[in-house]
């Protein structure tokens, strides 16, 4: 199957008992077993679901992968990765990845003996230069939230390979339309299928996609300990969503590279960050390693943090809303909203300003996305 084949069909046949063209939603605790010791290959939902099993081979199929497990949220398969390893252990995170898993990794896993340095991923040097011999795991985003950097897959695994560690990556913004990190050679790819993978802000969920048995096994055994599993559910409504991922997703990168386009012409933005823009100081290598540049776009107004509260309170189309990946336009304040809880000189350090936005793009008729950013600028 090509690409767009397999978003629709992968993994996905009809209902073998009643012909349903979409898969059945198995909403069930538990399954009843033939006779002590025989089951038809389910016992517990927990373990495994018929509709969850749907999900993960589509997953897997779109992502270029063997292995797929599907959690109950973004944040629940992080955490599935960082069981890989143990007190004692060294983990090289990104200096821009989201501001949950810093959380995450500063607030809760270091209690537990793990310790975290963050660098610039976009400088192969400075990842090395962190690494150490107690080092086992190096955790990226391409692009990153929400200043939008690129990483250089290639010399991630590099370095992997070097160091005998298991390279993550977080890639969500770029969906599998765009990337597929394991086509680089990347061990791990997550996705917060709550965002563009479903599409339309009906879920929270995650998935982990690998290429390797072993951290499979691994990884499985702790989703089935835990218990973060996705609902049958949203897992149904996963698949709905996942239909049409790759008409969403030429949408939503055609409409920001002219809403990028418009905000860096505009006198009142600052700086737009935008794979798609010559200006970004990655945009060769977002060419080179990706197919499209998907719809996110970080700015900052000339007139710093006020002007940019006067622009959100303005917008009348656009959602003031955490999140993004959804067929709704939405803005966010990062510094208030999705990394809040990072401190305050953390953020600024990593570029992180307070007047910055962040717009998920929308597929709405894109003159309605450029009128209402024009009339909420000229407000601010």
């Amino acid at each position: 199957m090509k690409f767009d084949t397999k978003v629709v069909r992968a993994g996905i046949s009809p209902d073998p008992t009643t012909g349903s063209i979409l898969p059945p939603i198995y909403q069930t605790a538990t399954y009843v077993l033939e006779e002590v010791g025989k089951d038809r290959g389910f016992d517990y939902t927990r373990s495994s679901n018929p509709t969850r099993q749907v999900l993960e081979a589509n997953l897997a199929a779109i992502e270029g992968g063997e292995y797929a497990i599907s959690f109950a949220s973004g944040m629940s398969a992080v955490d599935a990765v960082l069981k890989l390893v143990s007190a004692g252990d060294h983990v090289v995170a990104g200096d821009d990845v989201y501001g949950g898993v810093t959380r995450h990794f500063d607030n809760i896993l270091i209690r537990y003996g793990i310790d975290f340095t963050y660098v610039d991923s976009t400088q192969p040097e400075a990842v090395r230069d962190a690494i150490t011999p107690k080092t086992k795991l190096l955790w990226l985003e391409t692009p990153t939230n929400p200043l939008l950097k690129i990483t250089d897959l290639d010399a991630m695994v590099a370095i992997g390979k070097e160091h005998d560690l298991i390279v993550g990556v977080d890639s969500t913004f770029a969906t599998p339309v765009f990337l597929r990190p394991l086509e680089f050679g990347i061990d791990i790819v997550m996705h917060s299928t709550t965002k563009y993978l479903s599409g339309h802000n009906q879920l929270i969920g995650g998935v982990l996609v690998t290429n390797r048995q072993d951290l499979f096994d691994q990884m499985k055994y702790i989703q089935k300990t835990i218990g973060a599993v996705s609902s049958p559910f949203d897992c149904w409504l996963n698949l709905m969503g996942l239909k049409t991922l790759h008409l969403r997703m030429a949408r939503h990168a055609e409409t920001a590279g002219k809403v990028a386009e418009y905000l860096e012409a505009h006198p009142k933005i600052e700086r737009v960050l935008y794979p798609g823009l010559a200006s970004h100081p990655q945009h060769d290598l977002a060419k080179a390693q990706m197919s499209g540049f998907s719809g996110m776009i970080s700015f900052e107004l000339t007139g710093g943090t006020e002007a940019g509260r006067r622009l959100m309170n303005s917008v009348k189309l656009f959602y003031l809303a955490e999140s993004l990946g959804g067929v709704e336009t939405m803005i966010t304040h990062p510094a208030t909203m999705t990394h809040a809880e990072v401190p305050v000189e953390d953020r600024r350090k990593r570029g992180l300003s307070d007047g910055l936005v962040r717009l998920s793009v929308g597929i709405e008729d894109a003159e309605d996305i450029l009128d209402d950013l024009d009339q909420a600028l000229a407000k601010a």
